[in-house]
């Protein structure tokens, strides 16, 4: 496992060794030890597993209460994942890393807490994500920034994303600035 900066101070991308022949391939998607002498010492508490279907896009969310940081991978298909600075006293504020996360390429990104989480789904294939989770999902302890605010301008990749009526409701990053979450 490698570790690598990304333009946020505190996202990470990680390179994963897949070891592959004609049979197909192996990796090792998760060692504690290896990401700790890598420099990531995360308690994980919690693993989700979600699938979506081609143009889906999916966020941006948060989770505050309690700070939750996300280990993020692809196991089927192909993401554009997102992470956005939404720590109020950051010089990054607002400011965002997009990475193809994909069951081939051998990467994760680590989301730590004070960031938001999107991504949107490439190609014709339905993309499963898994993630390791550092605090428990508490519904009254999340929340979410609109995926089109101009302010962040994310470069998303699809045209006419499918959006959940939920994710369309969500707050622009100028209303999250007036109304940070508790931890920022």
């Amino acid at each position: 496992m490698k570790l690598h900066d990304t333009a946020l101070d505190a996202v990470k991308l990680i390179e994963l060794q897949i070891h592959g022949d004609a049979r197909g391939f192996f990796v090792e998607r998760y060692h504690k030890d290896k990401l700790r002498e890598a420099g990531l010492d995360v308690d994980f508490v919690q693993d989700n597993h979600s699938r979506s279907a081609p143009g889906i896009l999916r966020g941006l969310h948060y989770q505050h209460t309690p700070p939750q940081g996300k280990l993020v991978g692809v196991t089927r298909g192909r993401v554009l994942d997102v992470a956005v600075d939404i720590r109020i006293d950051s010089p990054t504020f607002g400011h965002y890393v997009a990475e193809e996360l994909s069951e081939t390429n051998g990467r994760l990104l680590w989301v730590p807490a004070g960031f938001a989480h999107g991504f949107c789904v490439l190609g014709d294939e339905p993309a499963d994500m898994l993630y390791k989770v550092s605090g428990l999902y508490n519904a009254d302890g999340e929340g979410g920034i609109r995926y089109d605010d101009p302010e962040i301008g994310i470069a998303w990749p699809i045209d006419n994303p499918q959006i959940s009526a939920r994710d369309e409701g969500l707050m622009s990053l100028a209303e999250y600035r007036a109304n940070p979450a508790p931890w920022a």
